[in-house]
């Protein structure tokens, strides 16, 4: 007699594995499959609604539709097992978790894109730095872990009156990250201190403002070297902003010529000079006409200083560099004498 073979428990495990398999390469196709069309579609799309759409969105969507569909396929996929109650309750969750946590994810990357993007447009008056991108993503992070353990089923209730109660002394433990938080936020906030303005401390140090976080402000010297301030330093320091009202600014040269010479003559060869410096070299401001004022009688020639204008704080350097050469050949072709120092001495013992 031969003995049958119970292929039962066999096939109702085999059914599901299959099924679970071909739903989750299913839902992983169908996700690239949807990621691919949409990036397809976004070049043309972009072309008819133009800086509306930046191009790190269709990088972020393009990676992460495929973990949706994937997720929702595990969703799926749990209905062919014969899961306990408990059971089902556990998976659902779980995979709320996840799918909120990559959803969670993603709208705060989505939302550092966006203040990349338009924030300087759309808040003038709140520039785009490390310390915005971080506060906003934070914000979305916060929002989204907040949804995630209300949906999983805890109080978040009991959790923010703890955190109410814990603020003061979790202000205390760190006084001073939070004072150059709020100091960094409070320099962005108020505009006059801007990433990309040339600024001088009143330690004598300068340079471009790199950057503000949520510790320090980067400057980087023009030798390329960075200074690193704490934000609360910077906000109690004297600081001049060389770009702020205007971006341009006077350009003062010295200049001295001998007392032999006919003053009015000199003022109108220093002002053609600065005119054409004006007009021709790079960081000048060809519509400011230059001008001279004398001031005084030195010890060996009559001073006077030369008032010129550059469009930018690095741009007055070369236009000092040109002014400079040129005037020196335009007053020795016209003969006017820069003079030497001179100092006369007298000798009493030998009168």
């Amino acid at each position: 007699m031969v003995m049958g073979t119970d292929f039962g428990p066999l096939a109702s495990t085999i059914r599901p594995l299959l099924l679970t398999l071909v739903t989750l390469a299913a839902a992983w196709a169908g996700g690239r499959l949807l990621a691919a069309l949409i990036t397809a579609r976004l070049p043309a799309w972009q072309a008819t609604r133009p800086g509306h759409w930046p191009p790190a969105l269709g990088h972020l969507l393009r990676a992460r539709l495929p973990i949706w569909a994937l997720l929702t396929g595990i969703w799926l996929a749990s209905g062919y097992w014969p899961l306990t109650p408990e059971g089902r309750v556990f998976v659902a969750r779980a995979l709320f978790a996840a799918g909120a946590l990559s959803v969670t994810l993603a709208a705060a990357q989505v939302a550092s894109i966006l203040v990349d993007t338009w924030g300087a447009t759309l808040a003038p008056a709140l520039p785009v730095t490390s310390l915005t991108r971080n506060i906003v993503w934070s914000l979305v992070a916060v929002t989204g872990g907040l949804v995630i353990l209300n949906g999983l089923g805890l109080s978040i209730t009991p959790m923010l009156t703890a955190l109410g109660v814990g603020g003061l002394a979790v202000a205390l433990a760190l006084q001073e990250p939070l004072s150059n938080f709020f100091a960094g936020f409070f320099i962005s906030l108020a505009g006059q201190i801007r990433v990309g303005d040339y600024i001088t401390l009143d330690s004598g140090q300068g340079g471009y403002v790199v950057d503000f976080s949520w510790r320090s402000t980067r400057i980087r010297m023009l030798a390329n070297n960075l200074i690193v301030v704490p934000n609360s330093r910077l906000a109690q320091a004297i600081v001049v902003n060389h770009q702020l009202p205007a971006e341009d600014l006077a350009v003062l040269v010295e200049v001295g010529v001998d007392y032999a010479s006919d003053l009015a003559h000199v003022e109108r060869v220093v002002a053609d000079v600065g005119r054409a410096v004006m007009r021709e070299v790079e960081g000048g401001v060809p519509a400011f006409e230059p001008f001279v004022r004398f001031h005084t009688f030195g010890e060996s020639s009559v001073d006077f200083t030369v008032i010129l204008r550059a469009s930018e704080f690095t741009g007055q350097y070369l236009v000092k560099h040109e002014f400079v050469k040129r005037l020196h050949a335009r007053f020795r072709s016209e003969g006017i004498v820069i003079p030497f120092p001179i100092r006369t001495v007298h000798n009493a013992m030998a009168a």
